[in-house]
């Protein structure tokens, strides 16, 4: 099987080392000149909109997939006439749009923040009186990792929050005094079968996720996430792994967005599950047999960001993740994962590895 994959940085990096072992072949098109991905396939170097090349790419594949959102939708559905593309484009294009997803949420009957949209000055002055203030200011596409947006505290905020984020195609949303955040992830194949991983708590500075611990032992909030992702899944006719990322608020769960990949707070499942999200989602695209993941017990995962420091890589009990990029404040280098018999066992070597890495 040869799997044509757009984007090559650490998701795809790991989508190949896990392509690897169930004896596939991955080939990737990505701009940079070195990304992680070179470690486990070739790499095309061109721009993601790069017609002839992504007409290459899919003429040497089976399927094509890709490991990130901002990939222009147009060009997946010119390619999707040669070859299939999964998940399907019209997921990654509701992804792609704050405003598409949402509506996409309250129409699957997802609990989700109020919202309102956001195409001018009166429209944010009638957010903050529908919705009320603090309220969240983002932009409806491209925003990540905290990025595109603005948390208008007081109606002095309103002109600065508008001008800042670029003056239209806006979203504005509830603020959620939530308990902590989860993601859920699940993956479906062609022929519709569905499985879904534990639900993961995870803990963000600046935007950016830094900690994520799984499973979350709670059947009432794993029961509503199921739900929802079924809904998710079956209604976008998805093939592939997708994460729906949500608060926590008492017994309740809203949605906050979705991710038509495999994800960040998934990274865990590479040792703490069987199978990993990684392979899920390469045998969902290929529409193998999806097993429902066995824990190999209490997971813990730490993101690197800025630096992997030396002592890093002489750590006792934990497996380093190093994507092989170059470091630079703010960016994601690696991760670090745990396993251990117990949750407290697991957020005790946590806080070990914290002292010495953050």
């Amino acid at each position: 099987m040869r799997i044509g994959i757009i984007g090559a940085g650490q998701l795809g990096q790991m989508l190949g080392f896990a392509a690897r072992d169930l004896g596939m072949h991955c080939t990737f098109i990505d701009p940079s000149p070195n990304p992680p991905a070179v470690a486990c396939g070739q790499v095309i170097q061109a721009s993601f909109d790069d017609h002839g090349a992504l007409s290459a790419l899919a003429a040497d594949c089976d399927i094509v997939t890709f490991e990130f959102e901002n990939v222009p939708v147009e060009a997946l559905e010119r390619i999707s006439e040669q070859v299939p593309v999964y998940p399907p484009p019209d997921a990654l294009r509701q992804a792609q749009d704050r405003l598409a997803e949402k509506r996409l949420f309250k129409g699957l009957g997802i609990s989700l923040p109020a919202y309102h949209a956001v195409d001018s000055i009166d429209d944010l002055e009638n957010a903050a009186k529908a919705i009320g203030l603090p309220l969240v200011l983002k932009t409806r596409r491209l925003g990540y990792d905290g990025k595109g947006q603005f948390v208008v505290s007081n109606q002095a905020d309103l002109e600065t929050a508008w001008r800042q984020l670029g003056e239209g195609g806006l979203i504005a949303e509830e603020w959620v005094n939530f308990d902590f955040e989860v993601s859920a992830i699940g993956a479906r194949n062609a022929a519709g079968d569905i499985i879904t991983y534990p639900l993961t708590h995870n803990e963000h500075v600046d935007g950016i996720l830094r900690v994520s611990r799984a499973p979350v032992d709670d059947e009432t909030l794993t029961r509503h996430a199921e739900q929802a992702m079924t809904a998710l899944l079956t209604s976008l006719n998805y093939v592939g792994v997708l994460t729906l990322e949500l608060f926590v608020v008492g017994d309740r769960l809203l949605a906050n967005e979705f991710a038509p990949r495999v994800h960040n707070s998934g990274h865990w499942t590479i040792e703490g599950a069987v199978p990993s999200q990684f392979t899920s989602h390469l045998i969902a695209i290929s529409n193998g047999r999806l097993d429902a993941p066995r824990l190999r017990g209490y997971a813990g995962m730490l993101n690197l960001i800025g630096e992997i420091p030396a002592v890093a890589r002489s750590l006792q009990k934990s497996y380093l993740h190093d994507y092989g990029k170059d470091a630079r404040p703010g960016r994601k280098l690696g991760h670090i994962t745990v396993i251990a018999d117990s949750a407290a066992e697991r957020d005790r070597l946590l806080a070990e590895i914290g002292e010495f890495v953050t």
